[in-house]
């Protein structure tokens, strides 16, 4: 098996230590985004008086644009290169937060959804070529643990774009119910509404000027001389690629596997503060409350495992905490009590080494295929939008307390992954193409 020497090398080389800094600012401004999005389903269904199903469109939309630019993600990868792809992504999510301003003014939910496809389909992009992007920035070794270090500040990211729908948007929501909205004039109602998407509007534009800032600092920041001396097709051959990337049993497993965790992690999530009332039988404040402590748990977390990523194989660190985290579900199925909601928080000091060590481990060795690759992993991020569906049926079947039997069983099968990861031998590709 590998040897580990990237504690005596440096984690990230001396040519790529600005660029590594700008793309971890990435990692941070996405996961803002991301987190301001979550409200929106509630605050939605508010202001213009929806369904719950036509609310949801929300999430669609998110996962939606995820799904679909993952591939044309790898593209620019292949044909240009992961920069070119970082600043496609950048400006394209700048674009879609700047559509909100728009969206705003002429007040329709259609222009909402088009502004945050857009938004959520330049997130993918970035994404997609971020990841491996930081993995190519120092020795193959070190690949995992680096991309550790830069995931830890997503997290960062998670907590600031809660804190601003916290702030910014939810206390501006008028607090008129549906009923009266119906009785209003449509001078008053307009008057309302048209306050409220101003509240939405603002911090997405505070954050389209974030996301211009940085790709002005990317696309000014010069590109280090070895990653031009690499001698990489950029034929874009998608037939075949598929075809090997598809015979490559650890790459395809490692896209299940991610496709679980994403599941496991949005479950955990979504059904906190049902579990909290019925655990605790308390209200929504305090099982908000544990949800904070949980984003803590898993942002101290992150930077913890990529220190213990130093003495310990990654894969390893993977099959423990993913054993752990099952156990703590099956405790959480059997104790709904205080210690029950303390085992649903430590769930998220499991959940914080997984998505980026499946990312890592799964492209370990592709080479230039990694390109390609790295959509499948994003694409994987649908797993968040199906499976906490089969939990909510466990919910109105049994209890929420019984429906955390749904993410256990998917910490299995990340657990399965780190077991298959540790008894095969990769092979290495020697034309990675970091740049």
């Amino acid at each position: 098996m590998t040897t580990h020497t990237h504690t005596q090398t440096p984690l990230v080389s001396k040519e790529m230590v600005v660029p590594f800094i700008l793309l971890v600012l990435c990692f941070a401004a996405w996961g803002a985004a991301a987190n301001m999005t979550d409200p929106l389903v509630k605050v939605f269904s508010k202001i213009f008086t929806m369904s719950s199903v036509q609310s949801a469109l929300v999430q669609f939309s998110y996962y939606g644009a995820y799904f679909c630019l993952a591939i044309p993600a790898a593209y620019i990868n292949k044909r240009f290169s992961y920069k070119t792809g970082v600043l496609t992504g950048l400006g394209m999510a700048a674009i879609g937060a700047f559509l909100f301003y728009p969206a705003s003014q002429a007040m329709t939910y259609g222009f909402f959804l088009v502004a945050l496809f857009v938004l959520a389909g330049g997130l993918s992009i970035l994404e997609t070529s971020a990841n491996p992007y930081v993995m190519g920035m120092g020795t193959q070794q070190g690949a995992t643990r680096r991309l550790n270090l830069a995931q830890s500040f997503n997290p960062v990211g998670t907590n600031i774009g809660v804190f601003l729908a916290a702030t910014l948007i939810l206390p501006k929501l008028n607090t008129a119910t549906s009923g009266e909205r119906t009785n209003m004039n449509s001078e008053q109602l307009t008057s309302i509404i048209s306050a409220e998407l101003d509240a939405v509007m603002v911090p997405y534009v505070g954050m389209a000027c974030v996301l211009v800032f940085i790709w002005l600092a990317i696309a000014f920041t010069k590109t280090p001389n070895f990653c031009k001396q690499k001698k990489v097709s950029k034929r874009v051959e998608f037939s075949a690629t598929f075809k090997r990337l598809f015979k490559n049993t650890h790459y395809r497993f490692g896209v299940i596997a991610q496709f679980f965790n994403v599941a496991a992690q949005t479950c955990v999530w979504t059904f906190t503060i049902q579990y909290v009332m019925e655990a605790l039988d308390t209200n929504e404040v305090t099982g908000g409350s544990i949800l904070q402590y949980s984003m803590i748990t898993f942002l101290v977390s992150r930077f913890v495992m990529t220190w213990l990523m130093g003495f310990i194989r990654p894969a390893k660190l993977l099959m423990a905490t993913s054993i752990i985290a099952m156990l703590l579900c099956f405790y959480m199925v059997k104790m709904p009590n205080i210690s029950g909601v303390w085992a649903l928080v430590s769930i998220s000091a499991c959940l914080s080494l997984m998505f980026p060590t499946i990312y890592a481990i799964s492209l370990h060795g592709l080479g230039d295929d990694a390109k390609l690759g790295a959509a499948g992993l994003v694409m994987a991020i649908l797993g968040g939008a199906i499976v906490p569906v089969f939990q909510a049926v466990f919910i109105d079947t049994y209890s929420v307390a019984f429906s955390y039997v749904v993410p256990a069983g998917c910490f299995i099968i990340v657990a399965a992954y780190a077991a298959f990861d540790l008894k095969t031998k990769v092979r290495v590709f020697n034309n990675v193409a970091p740049c």
